[in-house]
């Protein structure tokens, strides 16, 4: 198990689900952030790590609070032997 990874899928997991609901295409997140549309699909799926800046611009384009995009179940006592 990798904590970091894990947040990773699903965080990316909630950029599509919030950009679906949205009826926003990648195209759309890409203009909007200026990021590469393959580096948002990468984000998505939880292959691209994310920065601080980057988040907020997927939030800015999402218009959303930062937090809903961890707004998912997750249970960190199956990490605490990682640290």
């Amino acid at each position: 198990m990798d904590i970091t990874k894990d947040l990773q899928i699903l965080i990316g997991k909630q950029l599509h689900d919030i950009r679906i609901k949205n009826k926003q295409t990648q195209n759309d997140i890409a203009f909007l952030t200026g990021i590469d549309t393959a580096d948002v699909s990468k984000h998505e799926k939880g292959k691209k790590n994310l920065t601080l800046k980057t988040l907020m611009k997927f939030a800015t384009a999402l218009n959303i609070h930062p937090k809903e995009l961890f707004n998912f179940d997750f249970d960190i006592n199956r990490y605490k032997t990682e640290y």
